[in-house]
């Protein structure tokens, strides 16, 4: 079932989420319809002068379970043209996006003063033609961005929240690697914004925009937190780290569909799950272990293998990381320990 919402009425709901926003700039449908990509971020009008002041159009909003990036940081906004409609599926919380909208993301690492240094700045746009994916990265005075179709690497250093020190050569994804992982049936697609994942600034926010888009008795179904053992099991919030970083590809609709290994949330059966289950194909992806799952032996699991690799030929997901995930790797080696072992 899919419920309506104005656009205008959803800007008024967060009209008190952009209080501290100062940015003074006005977004440009003209640039975000427009069939050549402007060069730079200025553009849009998403920010005033730099990534610290969005304009005061965007709505803020974060996930309960983000997308591992190479332990980056992410600020991200939502665009709504006021004369749009918003959908949303109240099965799974998906949201439908009328043409004019987009969604504004980006990432960097604190800096020494603890200030967020951002990177880059990726843009899906929504067109009549459908969605269009763009990264532009920063220039060294903060001041704009400059479109990069090509990707690039940044090297970075930075210190993880358990302490450990990193330094990485972070990738900006080319235009098509972006439309890899954002492709639906062959279509680009937002993977994040779903309701039941979203967080916005305050309770009283959230609880009005869930109100005027379900109605004031219709609950949110909220996905449990995957480093939050207080929101749900231990298999909750591994499929739910497993659905957000996984799921946009491996699922009937994505890139590796041909895999047969779904992690789109939904119930394929245990051996699409990965339980028990034999790689497609052999080869040093498996790195000559059994199973893709190997209930109670995390290390004879072909999926913490290629989670801890950084062998680009081996490593999952393919794109988006150049480092290993330990917090995320050891919630999963505890869901596969924990799992029971079939006996012969």
């Amino acid at each position: 079932m899919r419920l309506l919402l104005p656009a205008l009425a959803l800007l008024g709901a967060a009209a008190s989420l952009s209080a501290t926003r100062s940015g003074s700039a006005s977004v440009s449908q003209d640039a975000i319809l427009s069939s050549v990509a402007p060069a730079t971020l200025s553009a849009f009008g998403f920010f005033d002068g730099d990534a610290a002041h969005p304009s005061a159009e965007l709505i803020p909003y974060k996930l309960g379970t983000p997308l591992f990036s190479d332990y980056s940081e992410k600020q991200r906004f939502i665009y709504l043209p006021q004369n749009g409609m918003l959908k949303a599926e109240e099965s799974d919380g998906r949201l439908d996006f009328p043409v004019g909208s987009a969604i504004v993301k980006s990432f960097g690492y604190p800096s020494e003063t603890g200030a967020l240094k951002v990177i880059e700045t990726r843009v899906l746009l929504r067109k009549a033609t459908g969605w269009v994916a763009l990264p532009y990265i920063w220039r060294a005075d903060g001041k704009d961005a400059d479109l990069r179709v090509g990707g690039a690497r940044v090297a970075v250093h930075f210190k993880t929240s358990s302490g450990a020190i990193k330094d990485i050569n972070y990738g900006v994804p080319n235009k098509n690697q972006c439309k890899q992982c954002h492709s639906v049936n062959g279509e680009t697609m937002p993977i994040g914004p779903r309701l039941g994942n979203m967080a916005f600034p305050t309770k009283n926010d959230e609880k009005r925009l869930f109100a005027r888009l379900f109605g004031p008795n219709t609950p949110v179904m909220k996905w449990t937190k995957w480093d939050d053992p207080k929101s749900g099991s231990l298999n909750q919030r591994a499929t739910s780290y497993l659905q957000i970083n996984c799921g946009h590809c491996h699922s009937p609709a994505g890139s590796a569909s041909n895999s047969g290994l779904f992690f789109d949330g939904k119930d394929h059966g245990p051996a699409n799950a990965g339980i028990n289950k034999r790689p497609v194909a052999a080869g040093r992806g498996s790195g000559n272990l059994d199973f893709v799952i190997a209930p109670g032996y995390p290390e004879q699991s072909i999926l913490i293998y290629r989670l801890k690799s950084l062998d680009p030929g081996i490593s999952m997901p393919e794109l988006g990381r150049t480092t290993a995930h330990d917090e995320g790797i050891k919630l999963l080696e505890e869901w596969i320990a924990s799992m029971k072992v079939d006996k012969p």
